[in-house]
């Protein structure tokens, strides 16, 4: 198996954002990932060498290094190794510095670091409220909120709750709907008043089973014909009160919430 390194003079996000995207266009690569943060020395490049050149010597088969370096001693050293090295930054700030007539920075962990501290405390701020506002909780205070996330237990709220939070700075709020809230019928009275923020996240009722059979495996809430009966009750729920919703059965956290900003116009709070 091939080894992938994502080296970074910061905290390698950016490398490993860049590089999974790159790679996941070529269907059936397996690959072992190796993040190698704080590549900000000479010193440290030439140990990031090593462990690349050491892994060529293992596998007879050249690493993939994907790099954001910003320190062009650092770089060099790196490319040096027995390996692809792609310099993700040169290629597209070289036609951007071209295009806007100046020179870049060439400044280590400007776009992850705290540059900027106003966006680092509407990020923390909007982390406290999903945090403070998951799951039900907290139902007082929804009319500070961005956006309320309602479905089925275990349909996804929470995790995109704090994604929308971290990456877009969103006071992001959950609601959990019962058995107890269905069996009431029409929308739980906490969020009546709260509809224009109310966003609904369905999913199929066999992909829930299996989701609360990892969790509460052979109760009757984890069971077919109760998942079946809360994904039918909870659809008829959000259709009579117009309730935008998504299926998110075969959608990642990420595919969620992009959907969720597109049909709410929502915007990040943040760059």
């Amino acid at each position: 198996m091939r080894t992938v390194f994502f080296v970074s003079d910061s905290t390698g996000i950016t490398a490993e954002t860049l590089g999974n995207a790159l790679l996941a266009q070529f269907e059936g690569i397996q690959y072992r990932a190796v993040t190698l943060p704080f590549i900000n020395e000479l010193r440290h490049a030439k140990e990031a060498r090593e462990t690349i050149d050491a892994a060529f010597s293992e596998e007879a088969e050249r690493p993939l290094v994907f790099s954001t370096l910003t320190n062009p001693e650092a770089l060099e050293a790196v490319s040096r190794s027995n390996a692809l090295v792609l310099d993700l930054f040169s290629v597209f700030l070289r036609p951007l510095e071209t295009e806007l007539n100046r020179g870049s920075t060439h400044a280590m962990g400007r776009f992850h670091g705290m540059v900027d501290r106003e966006n680092y405390e509407i990020r923390i701020e909007a982390m406290d409220f999903a945090l403070n506002h998951d799951d039900g909780v907290g139902t007082h205070h929804y009319e500070h909120s961005d956006i309320i996330l309602v479905g089925v237990s275990r349909s996804g709220k929470t995790p995109t709750c704090v994604y929308l939070a971290m990456q877009f700075g969103l006071r992001a709020a959950n609601y959990p709907l019962t058995p107890e809230d269905l069996a009431h019928g029409g929308l739980p009275r906490v969020l009546r008043g709260h509809e224009s923020r109310i966003y609904g996240l369905t999913i199929e009722p066999e992909r829930l089973q299996q989701i609360r059979q990892a969790r509460r495996p052979d109760s009757s809430y984890s069971s077919l014909a109760q998942c079946h009966r809360e994904v039918r009750v909870v659809n008829e729920m959000f259709r009579q009160h117009h309730i935008p919703v998504l299926d998110t059965t075969n959608m990642s956290i990420e595919e969620i919430s992009s959907r969720i900003l597109r049909d709410t116009g929502l915007k990040r709070r943040f760059y």
